[in-house]
């Protein structure tokens, strides 16, 4: 029997194509006009493995969730370091994926890898003390700061035009004109202030408890 001369059409490469073509264009760009051409397949042929665009969305979603590490929930870290360590690889993940945030942060609906991500957290904390609603309200903001995180750039959302800083108008920004060519940096370091501030007020809680 002859091979084939294009690769069969399987979900993984659905999705794979679709990630990539989110992560370069966007949401809008999906369509499963557009899949079935980057595919090289007939439109109809998408409908054996995905009856709606929200479906295919829907699985690139779980498929950046899969990225995320979850090992530090299954070594014996201590429940903060685990965080940290949990927060630092899921920010990864979006950050090389930040079109499909949106999706992402409507929760984890059905999905298995995001509802795997949700029962480590909450499985983790609750194991390392932490009462169930608590440990439930420790998830709730883990995510509500990493995808925050994960939406847009601060440093990047200033121009790197020195004169739009006029000092009549904003006598503080003198300098806001750098933060464009620094932002890696200055992004970086404002998520880790913000995390270990957050798992700073955690700590104090949990000694509380």
């Amino acid at each position: 029997m002859a091979r084939p001369r294009k690769p069969l059409l399987s979900t993984d490469r659905i999705v794979e194509t679709a990630c990539a073509l989110v992560d370069a264009e966007g949401l809008a760009a999906v369509s499963t006009r557009r899949l079935a051409a980057e595919l090289g397949v007939s439109g109809p042929s998408l409908y054996n493995h995905f009856r709606t665009k929200d479906q295919i969305l829907e699985a690139v979603a779980d498929s950046v969730s899969a990225q995320v590490d979850l090992s530090m929930f299954e070594d014996g870290r201590p429940w903060r370091d685990a965080l940290h360590d949990w927060a630092v690889s899921y920010r990864a993940a979006l950050r090389d994926h930040p079109h499909i945030v949106p999706v992402l942060a409507r929760g984890p609906g059905r999905r298995p890898s995001g509802l795997k991500v949700a029962d480590a957290v909450f499985g983790a904390m609750t194991a390392a003390g932490w009462p169930a609603a608590q440990a439930t309200s420790i998830g709730a903001l883990m995510r509500y700061f990493i995808m925050g995180s994960a939406l847009g750039s601060f440093a990047g959302g200033f121009v790197d035009d020195e004169a739009a800083y006029d000092p009549a108008d904003y006598p503080h920004l003198g300098q806001a004109h750098l933060l464009a060519e620094r932002q890696e940096k200055v992004d970086e370091r404002a998520f880790e202030t913000g995390l270990t501030a957050l798992l700073d007020g955690l700590e104090q809680q949990f000694r509380a408890l």
